[in-house]
């Protein structure tokens, strides 16, 4: 009778879900945060920006050191001290007393969380077999916008009876808790856990055409680099990147100085296009995994989901910026982030089709350039809007969007940027 086999590799999956959703909840935290965070120290729209851009400009940078981390230690000791250093950064903005304070922590808060999602991709590239990658990617960046959809309501429960420092501690013993359970029970191969029996060994290393190392070769940055596949897709997730640090960093704020909720209604209205955004990553990862199977063509099936979410994304940004209705405005800024959250999955499987091995670089330059238009984003909204009104930062955002519908075209997922032969030992830099 032959062997049925173990879905660890499913378990692998969850338990890394559960790491999306923390980093989410983590940085969601301040922004939903932000109006009694302002009361309090009489902070101004820009500075409270400057405070918001300081995690996304320490998050950019460390981008590629984080990927090189999980790449050349393992996802295993590299995720877990990465955690525990953001979880302690979460912590300690509770304890911050002006606006100098809480800026220095929020970029260190963004310095430490920065490896999470190249790491988090580096340490399911052992695991998935090429046909899960986009449904992996999909659910991963799922969790993470539930995660950030459920935390609005919660904070604002827990500001109206604790105050607004009581998240943050919160938040942050979250993360260590989850710390201690990956560094137990995770491993960086299957090979190396012991409830993967040898059906679901067998599986997934005929699907990636052998085994594996248990760490990898030097980084080849040079062939990265030289990738004109590595420049047009960091640019599109820059795109992704400015329109996404929009809606985290700044919709409770908009909802509540310029659509009129009180704080109660932000927190409800602010999680509804992130629940949209939920259905967006699960179904865009899907499809193209569905699409490029049923066809045979990786290539159109990347590039149609994703190219079709930033269209869906622009068309859903104009009305909701239009209209006057606040309600019809989330309305329609649910479907905006659905479309933007289409485009997630896809873009974070490209990684695992074109770098094997070194995803984790890959996807680290690749949320390198997503988070640089994020931090200007969120830096320039408060002075777009002191000088523009609020109208005018969304319309940028769906400009963003049709230009990355238009590179994501110029995107061949089916191009691997080199090939890394099982037992291989270097490359060069």
């Amino acid at each position: 009778m032959q062997q049925r086999p173990t879905r660890v590799r499913h378990l692998v999956l969850w338990l890394t879900v559960l790491a999306y959703m923390i980093t989410y909840m983590d940085r969601v935290v301040i922004s939903s945060a932000a109006p009694k965070i302002r009361e309090e120290f009489g902070f101004s729209l820009e500075t409270m920006g400057l405070i918001l851009g300081a995690f996304r400009w320490g998050y950019a940078f460390f981008q590629i050191p984080g990927g090189w981390l999980g790449d050349r230690i393992g996802p295993r000791r590299a995720l877990t001290l990465i955690v525990l250093l953001w979880s302690g950064f979460t912590s300690l903005t509770a304890v911050m007393t002006g606006a100098i304070s809480m800026a220095v922590c929020r970029f260190f808060f963004g310095v430490s969380e920065a490896g999470a999602f190249p790491i988090a991709t580096r340490s399911l590239s052992r695991w998935m077999l090429p046909s899960e990658r986009g449904w992996a990617q999909g659910v991963t960046h799922a969790g993470s916008r539930l995660g950030a959809a459920f935390t609005p309501p919660i904070v604002a429960w827990m500001i109206l009876s604790y105050g607004w420092r009581m998240p943050f501690l919160v938040f942050g013993f979250m993360g260590i808790g989850w710390s201690l359970l990956w560094f137990y029970w995770y491993r960086n191969t299957p090979e190396e856990h012991g409830q993967v029996n040898a059906a679901e060994l067998n599986l997934i290393q005929q699907s990636l055409g052998g085994p594996r190392p248990a760490r990898s070769a030097n980084v080849p940055w040079k062939a990265i680099l030289a990738s004109r596949s590595t420049w047009t897709l960091g640019l599109m997730y820059l795109c992704y990147g400015w329109c996404l640090a929009i809606y985290l960093d700044w919709l409770p704020t908009y909802l509540k100085e310029f659509r009129g909720y009180d704080l109660k209604q932000m927190g409800l209205y602010a999680s509804l296009p992130l629940f949209a955004g939920v259905v967006g990553d699960m179904l865009g990862g899907w499809l193209s995994d569905w699409w490029a199977e049923r066809s045979g063509n990786l290539k159109f099936a990347r590039r149609a989901v994703g190219a079709a979410g930033f269209a869906i994304a622009a068309l859903g940004i104009i009305p909701a910026t239009m209209t006057s209705n606040p309600e019809l405005c989330v309305a329609f800024t649910c479907l905006a982030f659905f479309g933007l959250e289409l485009t997630v999955g896809v873009s974070w499987a490209i990684p695992l089709d074109v770098g094997g091995d070194f995803a984790g670089s890959v996807s680290a330059v690749m949320n390198t350039f997503g988070n640089i238009g994020g931090a200007i984003s969120t830096v320039a909204l408060g002075f777009v809007v002191k000088s523009f009104g609020w109208n005018v930062p969304f319309y940028i955002a769906a400009g963003f969007c049709v230009l990355g519908g238009i590179l994501y075209l110029g995107i061949d997922a089916s191009r691997h940027l080199f090939r890394t032969e099982p037992g291989a030992t270097s490359h060069e830099n």
